[in-house]
């Protein structure tokens, strides 16, 4: 009686062939990997704005961020903040008691997908709802107009930057990155992640050409965003630039609480007209 073997592959082709699956799992659920959206519906959302003392903007029905219920502020111009990669907007409270004391008007942007606001998450997609959030920002509310980023949010602005869609008069980053692919490679080398990730955000190349102010605030201890990267972003600006440091904070625990001065040096460094807390031009 004749038997038949089974086949089998070589060891080295089987550990190869998982390995490549291994890789495509991984390109195909890396959304979930990148991006970590707080999630409420309309009405959860209204009540948690509210609790803080914040309302949707410009309206509940269609709403593009949050901004305070306080309606004084906003005489030395708008601040619009992206966040970073988790959460919501409804959590970064702490931008608007920082900064609305100055005088200016800040508004929490959030990002489709995120909080109660539909649509799809992608670098595409956050950076064109960017460019017209800012754009209403502008149409809305006189003065000038300042961005600020938060890790992820770093390379939002930085995309709405290179679009040239919009006069922007200084930007702030907080934990920013070279390129998103660069940090995936340094945490994901192993599934050869530079090449993977489809959400690029390239921010030295996006802000190669801007002319404006840039402050850039890193965190000694961080871990998610290693300070190499934040620093070659840094070094590769030729605009006027300014790099503050903290030496005992990682990624998610920087001074955030409002009396810190390094809220007023930032905006006296990418406002102009922002002299000792108050605006030189203002009366």
């Amino acid at each position: 009686m004749s038997t038949r073997k089974r086949a089998t592959f070589p060891p080295m082709l089987s550990l190869l062939l998982t390995y490549l699956l291994l890789l495509l799992f991984v390109f195909l659920i890396q959304r979930k990997i990148i991006y970590f959206p707080e999630t409420y519906s309309a009405q959860h959302m209204s009540a948690l704005a509210s609790r803080y003392a914040l309302q949707a903007w410009p309206t509940p029905q269609n709403y593009r961020g949050l901004i305070s219920q306080d309606t004084t502020a906003g005489s030395m111009g708008s601040i619009v903040v992206f966040h970073g990669n988790a959460g919501s907007a409804v959590g970064r409270g702490y931008y608007i008691d920082a900064l609305e004391r100055f005088g200016y008007r800040v508004i929490l942007a959030e990002y489709p997908g995120y909080g109660a606001r539909p649509g799809p998450i992608s670098e595409t997609a956050l950076i064109d709802d960017g460019i017209q959030t800012a754009k209403m920002a502008l149409q809305e509310f006189s003065g000038p107009l300042f961005l600020w980023g938060e890790s992820l949010g770093g390379g939002v602005v930085a995309g709405i930057v290179a679009s040239g869609q919009v006069p922007v008069a200084g930007i702030a980053l907080i934990t920013p990155f070279d390129s998103l692919a660069n940090v995936a490679q340094h945490h994901y080398w192993f599934f050869l992640a530079k090449w993977l990730v489809k959400a690029r955000f390239n921010n030295i190349q996006y802000l190669r050409n801007y002319p404006g102010s840039t402050a850039i605030i890193i965190a000694h201890r961080d871990v998610v965003i290693p300070n190499d990267h934040s620093l070659k972003l840094y070094e590769a600006l030729s605009g006027r630039k300014k790099l503050w440091e903290f030496a005992e904070a990682g990624h998610n625990d920087l001074p955030v609480y409002p009396e810190h001065a390094w809220w007023q040096e930032v905006m006296t460094f990418i406002d102009p007209g922002f002299v000792n807390g108050k605006n030189s031009a203002s009366p």
